[in-house]
């Protein structure tokens, strides 16, 4: 009997994707075939992203087209968590489950859909199935937030925080680099919070104790000799620790930073941590240690409330802080969130205007701080590979959000690899080079 077979869609952040990851591993494990069309599939397993009007939309799509071409289809992820809705909207799918689920989708794909009988081989390798390219992948140090941002469903749709074991997250990743992977990016809702749920326990990696930490995560994965980037890292005062291991190589300069504004009232509001005047030494003393440190922020326009002295704060924050990549987003009420009963709304027009001003303003910024790099030789992965060249990145940009270094001679160059590129032209976003 050929194996059954399930198709995949997968949405949302990187946190989702490594969910996705981890249900693909087991369906992998335990016999079932992976489908590539809806066609080909037994059944449809669809992961959704909850956490914008825009995103439950794309959602709702999503399963409502897995339903008109298979009509097998179950449902988890963030959106999940409101099963109602999707209920609601899609009355024929199988189960609904909320996020990180994996026994719910299990349990319910063995009902719908029963698992091969024993199968002789293992059919997963030891780094579980990856949506990403070979040379990078998403390490999840753990769930949910304990901040209560009054813009942010988050902690409603993944709960609290509950960092992942030290031990069982340092095995995932030196299995990661056994099988090839040059980047990790470590990723969660709230990094630098890392084992605070559990007040910093002591846990062991190869026979060693290792404190439940940030810091000491850093440390420990810096010496597993690959690129390790750290995203969603709120500007707490114990951050400053793990900025020497970039001055040492260990780790990578690189800082996702989601600071969301600078005004104190907005971030009151907000109830974000934090205040821009700290956060503006903090970013000063970074530099002083890495001078070439990359930090990348998003920010939000147009809250309610916002006013224009306060939306200039922002400007002026960003013309102080220099940072070298920044999204900005207007506003969007989301259903269920703090902010929505908050007075003084911001016209919709005002809020797209500011959204234009600051990425303005950064994309200045931006074009200075690449142009500095002109005449310098960068370390690139090289992601793709054509008649035309080739495409990477530098340690200065992460996967899918950031810049690109564009490289004319490819000749000698793969995929998955490292190239040395001497920086000879810029733009507001990219750098384009040749190999030294």
């Amino acid at each position: 009997m050929s194996a059954p077979k399930i198709g995949f869609v997968s949405l949302g952040c990187p946190k989702a994707l490594v969910d996705s990851e981890h249900i693909l591993s087991r369906l992998r494990s335990e016999g079932y075939a992976i489908s590539p069309d809806y066609q080909g599939s037994d059944m449809i397993v669809v992961n959704t992203c909850g956490f914008i009007d825009s995103a439950v939309e794309e959602s709702l799509e999503a399963i409502g087209e897995a339903l008109n071409e298979n009509g097998k289809v179950i449902v988890t992820g963030c959106l999940g968590a409101r099963g109602d809705m999707v209920k609601e909207a899609h009355p024929a799918v199988l189960a609904v489950t909320g996020p990180h689920a994996l026994e719910e989708v299990m349990q319910a794909v063995h009902h719908y859909l029963p698992k091969p009988h024993d199968p002789f081989v293992d059919l997963v390798p030891p780094q579980g199935i990856r949506l990403t390219p070979k040379h990078y992948a998403y390490l999840k140090i753990s769930e949910g937030c304990n901040h209560r941002c009054t813009f942010c469903i988050i902690p409603s749709l993944r709960g609290d925080l509950v960092s992942r074991p030290i031990g069982e997250v340092m095995q995932e990743a030196e299995a990661l680099v056994k099988a090839g992977v040059k980047e990790l990016l470590v990723i969660s809702q709230d990094t630098s919070a890392y084992g605070v749920d559990i007040k910093y326990r002591t846990g062991f990696f190869e026979g060693r104790p290792v404190k439940t930490r940030m810091t000491e995560l850093a440390r420990e994965l810096g010496s597993l000799g690959v690129w390790v980037r750290l995203h969603y890292v709120y500007p707490y005062p114990h951050v400053d620790e793990v900025i020497p291991l970039m001055a040492e190589g260990k780790i990578l300069p690189y800082l996702d930073v989601p600071l969301q504004h600078a005004s104190s009232r907005i971030l009151r509001l907000m109830k974000r941590p934090g205040n821009s005047e700290n956060n503006l030494e903090r970013i000063r003393a970074w530099r002083k240690i890495r001078p070439d440190i990359a930090i990348r922020s998003t920010f939000i326009a147009g809250f309610p409330g916002e006013t224009e002295a306060e939306f200039e704060e922002l400007l002026d924050f960003l013309k102080e802080a220099e940072l070298d990549r920044v999204g900005c987003f207007p506003y969007s009420p989301v259903e269920g969130a703090a902010a929505n009963s908050l007075p003084d709304p911001v016209p919709e027009e005002v809020k797209i205007e500011r959204v234009e001003r600051l990425m303005a303003a950064q994309s200045a910024i931006s074009e200075k701080k690449l142009q500095s790099k002109i005449g310098r030789t960068l370390q690139v992965l090289v992601e793709s590979v054509d008649e035309e060249g080739a495409v990477g990145r530098s340690m200065f940009d992460a996967p899918e959000i950031d810049g690109l270094v564009h490289i004319s001679d490819a000749s000698d160059l793969k995929a998955g690899e490292f190239a040395t590129v001497r920086i000879d032209d810029s733009d507001e976003h990219d750098l384009w080079g040749e190999t030294a």
